[in-house]
């Protein structure tokens, strides 16, 4: 039977449900089935059995409005875990989705998974990646040798010491993060990560690489998780 939470004490380990037949059954902390966090208005599934719930699956959790200002507070021990009002699966919360646009699959590769190197990449992550990539390198370039042109550093001993500095810098910070995308864009087509070594092999390297980069996404969950957002299977 499916029902709503009417009530559930965290501390106590006991709670109500409204089930779908309008009755009042009551529950215990035994009785929940998986990872579930209840909040007031969860949606539930349970067994009935002379006015108790037994076997509660969580099946999502309504969104609840902000208290108002100046609301009476609820007293102390009746708050109940989860207060926040987040949408909730079976359990999981319910996360921002993934981003699908080509900056935003940069930024995420420099920001969120900078030392990444689990999961998959689809060629469109990948590829994203390249391209700021590039352009991010031309501007710091162009900015190195406008400085260095500027700073007379092209008729010095020190000849184009600013562009080194900036362009070294980059590549050394864009490291890891470049490398953890060459290993879930493997893990992507269900091949190790391993094999990203094989860019030390002069030029045979680069290829092998190039051509793993452009195989499309293996459309169904592998060893290393689910298929990317946005693929469609």
């Amino acid at each position: 039977m499916r029902g709503e939470v009417l009530h559930y004490d965290e501390s106590q380990g006991f709670g109500f449900i409204t089930g779908a037949d309008g009755n009042r059954y009551t529950f215990r902390r035994e009785d929940l089935r998986g990872q579930a966090i209840l909040a007031n208005g969860a949606a539930v599934e349970f067994l009935s059995a002379h006015g108790q719930a037994r076997d509660v699956f969580l099946l999502a959790v309504a969104q609840t409005a902000a208290p108002a200002a100046g609301a009476k507070a609820a007293p102390a021990g009746n708050e109940t875990a989860g207060a926040a009002p987040q949408a909730r699966h079976f359990g999981r919360s319910s996360e921002p989705a993934e981003p699908t646009d080509l900056w935003g699959y940069f930024w995420r590769a420099v920001t969120q998974n900078y030392f990444n190197f689990g999961g998959r990449a689809r060629r469109k992550e990948y590829w994203s990646y390249c391209l700021f990539w590039v352009v991010s390198l031309l501007i710091i370039g162009g900015i190195g040798i406008f400085t260095d042109a500027q700073m007379g550093n092209f008729d010095t001993d020190v000849s184009a010491a600013v562009t080194v500095g900036l362009c070294g810098t980059f590549l050394l910070a864009t490291f890891l993060p470049g490398l953890g995308m060459t290993v879930r864009r493997l893990h992507d087509i269900g091949l190790s990560g391993w094999l990203c070594l094989v860019i030390l092999l002069p030029t045979i390297g680069s290829l092998a690489i190039l051509v793993f980069a452009l195989i499309p996404t293996q459309a169904r969950e592998n060893r290393w998780g689910p298929v990317p957002a946005g693929v469609r299977v």
